[in-house]
């Protein structure tokens, strides 16, 4: 899952908090071809951090992706993923650089030479 990364797997290891958005989650488990043993390891992770649901009383989050995905045409999963690191003032490691991009987003990376 990390591919092989021992770097980013230390950061995670020291991170503050750590947390995936439920639809990273679905996101994960959707992928063709994922092995029995991929799906084995990502369960073990998802289980070690905070899977982030959505809530509609959390009236926040839901004007944060409404507000992200209408100004910046993005589509519905990366809002929430967005939305969610933004709401829970968290550092959001991603590679999509349309996500990296966002100003209201702190975004690192996965390659962990980057702090």
């Amino acid at each position: 899952m990390l591919r092989g990364d021992k770097a980013l797997h230390q950061r995670l290891q020291s991170a503050e908090w750590v947390g995936i958005s439920i639809l990273s989650q679905i996101e994960f488990l959707a992928f063709p071809n994922l092995s029995s043993n991929d799906r084995g390891i990502f369960q073990q992770f998802a289980d070690s951090v905070d899977v982030v649901g959505l809530d509609r009383a959390e009236r926040p989050l839901i004007d944060r992706v409404v507000s992200l995905r209408a100004k910046y045409r993005l589509k519905l999963p990366d809002a929430i993923i967005a939305a969610t690191a933004i709401e829970r003032a968290a550092i959001l490691i991603t590679e999509d650089r349309q996500l990296q991009k966002l100003p209201a987003v702190k975004t690192s990376p996965t390659s962990a030479s980057t702090p």
